[in-house]
């Protein structure tokens, strides 16, 4: 919760504006399917970071395709540990079978975009002027990556 709405204040990494209460997203658990999860990444004690693999969409001809995402702690960015826990994404997305895998990412975020190009992903388009956020426009750039 903690990190995320780091990311919600922060306004570069997510469209959501209202920081969340920890019950809010115990409430996206409830949710999931059982090819849907949360992985934390942990040093010692301190949360560092966390990724999701989540349904695309709950319309049957979706099932092989989910969307990923990555959240770091601030104070952790650029230090390697977005690409640990996607590698971690990709691999488990494989054992679940997927084969279509999506990330949104605001398209001023040019280093989550490389990364993500780093790991296999290829731009496939923007979505331009499709979020609103502080009073300005924002272009969504949309990657795959697909699995044999």
């Amino acid at each position: 919760m903690e990190i995320y709405n780091e990311h919600i204040l922060a306004g570069n990494s997510t469209m959501d504006r209202i920081p969340k209460e920890i019950d809010e997203i115990e409430g996206w658990f409830k949710g999931f399917n059982d090819r849907e999860l949360v992985v934390l990444l942990e040093d010692g004690k301190r949360l560092i970071g966390w990724g999701i693999i989540k349904r695309y969409s709950d319309r049957i001809g979706y099932a092989m395709a989910c969307e990923t995402a990555v959240y770091l702690k601030g104070s952790e960015l650029r230090k390697g540990y977005g690409t640990l826990i996607k590698e971690w994404i990709i691999t488990k997305c494989r054992e679940l079978e997927y084969h279509h895998l999506v990330a949104k990412i605001f398209s001023i975020n040019s280093a989550s975009i490389e990364y993500n190009r780093r790991l296999g992903y290829e731009m496939v388009g923007t979505q331009r002027e499709i979020g609103y956020v502080d009073g300005q426009w924002q272009d969504v750039t949309i990657m795959q990556l697909i699995l044999d």
